[in-house]
């Protein structure tokens, strides 16, 4: 944004000539490197706000999340299976 700015102020200063696109598309590419380090500058400074979990909250969450699908994991197995076998003793109650 303060690189469009700036260039406006530059074509104003200048009278007003446009720019051709040969010469827009050259200062793009060399406002490129200033951006990606403005970028990345943003990153570093967010990722200093960020909160990490310590190992413990890690590991224990870690814990209950194995727990659970272990815990599902045998619980749809026992539906399914007590469903697949109650459908075919119905079927073969109505195969005669």
């Amino acid at each position: 944004m303060a690189f469009q700015a700036e260039r406006l102020k530059n074509q104003e200063i200048a009278g007003g000539a446009s720019e051709s696109r040969a010469g827009a598309f050259w200062d793009r590419m060399k406002e490129y490197p200033d951006r990606w380090g403005g970028f990345l500058h943003e990153v570093r400074v967010e990722m200093r706000q960020v909160t990490w979990p310590s190992r413990h909250d890690v590991i224990t969450t870690t814990f209950v999340v194995i727990v659970a699908v272990a815990f599902f994991g045998v619980f749809f197995f026992v539906v399914d299976s007590t469903v697949s076998r109650l459908l075919t003793q119905l079927f073969s109650l109505f195969k005669h």
